[in-house]
């Protein structure tokens, strides 16, 4: 029980910063998640509320919604989460390297977001292939972990423009690969267990007060500092799954 209370700790306080920051809610969350509830109960809840969440987004911003981005995130990450499906499958068995490659994955997207804001560069363009290439990966990264996002947001940040369009666009790829994982779940099974059905239920609701407190917090908060603050969280909580 208390393990379900701090569960749902973390998805507030994840949610709070995604609503901030847009984006990094769920790879900040999956770390302790999985650490509190296991990575078969925390996958697919977490794949729920970014499902929720991005529905609220491109419900409010549609109209701003970049169909030729969606279009080629779509194309090329969507291979990548079906590769990424086969080999969770594959270490299914192994889950203490999961665990490794997830906190892997976490600590250097930390470090490497950190290091950018620090240099205070702003990238205008992105080769094809590179482009391509996270695309993939981050599919890949999505469909075992449901935190693959960064990876599409290094790409996104480049090509849209605009935070709306950003929100938005991305917020739609969300709505179609995580709407892909959230069938995979059902067929699974796991939805149909009593703690997972619960627990999704009481996240949504915490869900829907961590976005309106976030919109508050949003408004009078230095967001500089606030990314920092959520760089190092992410660094601790990578470097959590290494000591269990």
């Amino acid at each position: 029980m208390t393990d379900n209370i701090l569960f749902l700790l973390v998805v507030f306080l994840s949610n709070i910063v995604q609503c901030i920051t847009g984006f990094a809610g769920t790879v900040l969350a999956m770390p302790f998640s999985v650490l509190l509830v296991g990575m078969d109960v925390a996958k697919p809840i977490l794949n729920l509320l970014g499902l929720a969440a991005s529905f609220y987004i491109v419900i409010k911003f549609r109209r701003d919604v970049n169909k030729k981005e969606l279009l080629r995130i779509v194309c090329w990450s969507m291979p990548g989460m079906i590769g990424g499906f086969f080999l969770r499958s594959l270490l299914s068995s192994a889950g203490t390297v999961l665990l490794k490659l997830l906190g892997g994955i976490v600590i250097l997207f930390a470090v490497y977001n950190f290091a950018i804001f620090l240099s205070k560069k702003e990238f205008k363009s992105m080769p094809s292939a590179v482009g391509a290439g996270l695309l993939v990966l981050g599919g890949t990264v999505h469909g075992v972990f449901v935190c693959g996002g960064p990876l599409l947001v290094s790409y996104a940040s480049v090509k849209l423009k605009g935070t709306n369009e950003f929100r938005a666009t991305l917020s739609s790829v969300w709505i179609i690969l995580n709407g892909v994982m959230f069938c995979t779940d059902l067929y699974n099974g796991f939805f149909f267990e009593q703690n997972v059905l619960l627990l999704s239920g009481i996240s949504l609701a915490v869900l829907a007060g961590a976005l309106v407190l976030g919109n508050i917090i949003a408004k009078r908060l230095n967001k500089s500092a606030f990314l920092v603050l959520t760089y190092i969280l992410m660094l601790i909580s990578g470097i959590s799954l290494f000591l269990k």
